[in-house]
């Protein structure tokens, strides 16, 4: 893993600092996240690692899988990667360059997790706290587990809050035991 996020890296940053160049942050942000599913789906893998395909075939592999959403540049920047044998970082690539661009746009990414599904009005108490808090725009996906009986649980980055029914009785019962 470190290996892979080691030579994710430079790649990463050179997207990142070409696309910051040329305002095109989010058009790439989708394109890697494209080229990272594919690469990460367990049959383009074997292709990628298939001794029989050259490069080139390879590279027009995920050229093709991308069809129109993927610009010139990026084709270039699979060529380039498929000539390095790289291709297999390119999910660390897309992470390490979603990193870098919610930095440079101030935004966080943060998770909600609920019981059942959240309100609107809840979403954007949520949105707005994390907002005073963290002092960053917020990106917030939503899910449910069933398993946490009520409440919710928020991780934003680093940050944990955990009010759900299910951890607030474990904590009960951890006091308990102490």
């Amino acid at each position: 893993m470190a290996e892979s996020l080691t030579v994710a890296r430079p790649y990463a940053q050179a997207v990142f600092l070409f696309a910051s160049q040329h305002h095109t942050l989010k058009d790439w942000s989708e394109m890697l996240q494209l080229l990272a599913a594919a690469a990460a789906n367990p049959q383009m893998a074997d292709m990628i690692d298939n001794p029989q395909l050259t490069e080139v075939q390879v590279a027009d592999l995920f050229v093709g899988v991308g069809g129109d959403r993927l610009n010139e540049k990026c084709h270039n920047f699979i060529r380039l990667l498929a000539e390095n044998r790289r291709l297999h970082v390119l999910p660390d690539i897309a992470a390490l360059f979603e990193i870098q661009r919610r930095a440079a746009e101030q935004t966080v990414k943060a998770e909600l997790v609920t019981a059942f599904p959240a309100r609107e009005s809840q979403q954007t108490a949520v949105i707005e706290a994390l907002k005073k808090r963290l002092q960053l725009d917020i990106e917030l996906e939503c899910s449910t587990d069933p398993a946490l009986l009520g409440g919710a649980i928020i991780r934003a980055g680093d940050l944990v809050i955990d009010g759900s029914v299910r951890g607030k009785l474990e904590r009960l019962g951890t006091a308990l035991m102490h």
